[in-house]
């Protein structure tokens, strides 16, 4: 009785003690967890198989690198050779990897100039202008020198609020104790990302380091330092006669995507070593960009920090007599270069237009004035369905009638002729009789495309310049933040 009052009694007790310790329970639960090894052991080894399966993707997937290295594959419009610019007197060039957004490559220029060097500029009509641009403007209105030239890549201090103009105050600073100047004889310029604020010590240590290294020589250093999506570093020189002294005029110059005029996006800094004023420089200047920077487009977008500095320092003309006017006639030389120079640079912007393979000239006559040729040229140049057609390689003329049309300048469509490399296409406002493509097709084929029209109602005339517009645009700035 007792057994079975302690066997009832126990029945719940004894139960738990019979699944750990009774010999026929182990199997039983050896049972249950190899069915729970059934269901849990494939996914965990599913789980350990898939950080493995995926480690390989993401190594292979982030070739963030192997991605860098295919975006600044050489435009195929590139000069076959890079120009080599001799040492300006009263110039030297300091560049660095200060790390301000790319790491492993120089992204900060520095230039210290000559006591007295003269500088002329002009830069975007944006009216969301970067700080950087707003710090030249009032140095120039401020009667400042050209002492020190400060540019960095990778972020362009535009929209940056107070932030961005502590920054250039604080590059300022810096670069005139370094210089031995004033502040307003520091000129500062930037290109790169809009919108993300800029710390200012990576350039304000920077500015040391460059200039520890510089030399009169390190053009081409310059050049590339101040690249961001440019595929090629843009080098002009030319010698020149002012009087009896022999002068040097060197430019540099950046740009690839949103180019437009005023003054597409773009830093350009030229040097020369003649002695020539400022008024007089700014007047040279201004002439000068009109059919060059300003007759340039790759997409119709103008940037918040256009700049086109230029430094006199007078160093090789110490004894000639002094130059005050922008018509003296010891400067016919001088100007002829200047302009050269700056259209070559213009031209070498356009050859690397972000994912361009055909260099374009549009010819514009007939017009009423040179504004109005200058706006029909613009408007086929920045036209998407002239710039695609371009790219297939498609001689479609009829795009051509459309952006003349929608230029909204005077036109006579019943005059209008169209001539693709030379080619009548259209003529007295219809199909050329008897047309044969064959020729204009060879002739859409090749890298330079040359496009010519004739609106038919007036003598004025102008030529501007473009690229085509290709898939491989689209990935750069697809990407470009990242």
């Amino acid at each position: 009785m007792v057994t079975k009052k302690t066997a009832r009694t126990g029945t719940k007790i004894s139960v738990k003690p019979k699944r750990k310790t009774s010999g026929k329970a182990k199997p039983h639960s050896k049972a249950k967890q190899t069915r729970a090894q059934r269901k849990t052991v494939k996914p965990k080894t599913a789980e350990k198989a898939k950080p493995k399966v995926s480690e390989k993707p993401a190594r292979k997937v982030a070739k963030k690198p192997v991605k860098k290295k295919a975006a600044p594959k050489v435009s195929p419009l590139a000069p076959k050779t890079y120009a080599k610019l001799p040492p300006v007197e009263g110039v030297l060039l300091g560049t660095t990897a200060a790390g301000i957004k790319y790491k492993g490559r120089t992204d900060l220029l520095v230039v210290k100039m000559a006591e007295g060097t003269q500088v002329a500029g002009v830069f975007t009509t944006s009216k969301t202008a970067s700080a950087p641009v707003e710090w030249c403007k009032s140095s120039l209105a401020d009667g400042g020198e050209g002492r020190m030239l400060v540019v960095n890549s990778g972020n362009s201090n535009a929209f940056t609020g107070k932030a961005g103009v502590a920054t250039v105050k604080a590059t300022a600073a810096a670069a005139a104790q370094a210089g031995g100047c004033r502040q307003k004889d520091v000129f500062i310029a930037s290109t790169g990302v809009i919108g993300q604020p800029m710390d200012p010590e990576p350039v304000v240590k920077g500015i040391d380091a460059a200039l520890g290294s510089a030399a009169a020589d390190k053009w081409d250093e310059a050049a590339r330092a101040i690249m961001t999506t440019d595929t090629y570093p843009k080098l002009a020189t030319r010698k020149v006669k002012i009087g009896g002294a022999e002068v040097t005029i060197n430019g540099i110059a950046k740009g690839s995507g949103m180019i437009a005029p005023d003054l597409a996006t773009m830093l350009v800094f030229i040097f020369t070593d003649a002695a020539i004023p400022a008024k007089v420089l700014q007047t040279l200047l201004l002439l000068g960009v009109r059919d060059s920077f300003n007759a340039i487009t790759v997409d119709s977008d103008t940037s918040t920090s256009d700049t086109v500095l230029v430094f006199a320092t007078g160093e090789a003309m110490k004894d000639e007599p002094r130059i005050a006017r922008a018509g003296d006639t010891r400067l016919r030389d001088f100007r002829a270069a200047l302009d050269d120079i700056m259209l070559d640079l213009a031209h070498q912007v356009v050859k690397d237009g972000e994912g361009a393979t055909k260099f374009v000239r549009i010819a514009v006559s007939g017009a009423q004035s040179h504004q109005a040729a200058r706006r029909i040229g613009m408007s086929i140049a920045n036209s998407p369905l002239v710039k695609t057609a371009i790219a297939g390689e498609d001689a479609n003329w009829g795009r051509v009638v459309m952006a003349v049309g929608k230029s909204g300048e005077a036109a006579d469509r019943d005059k209008l002729t169209i001539r693709i490399g030379g080619i009548d296409v259209a003529k007295n406002g219809m199909a050329v009789p008897g047309y044969d493509e064959t020729p204009v097709a060879r002739h859409m084929k090749g890298t330079d495309i040359d496009i010519a029209v004739d609106v038919g109602v007036g003598k004025s005339s102008a030529t501007v310049w473009t690229c085509d517009l290709t898939h491989e645009y689209i990935r750069i700035n697809a990407d470009y933040r990242s």
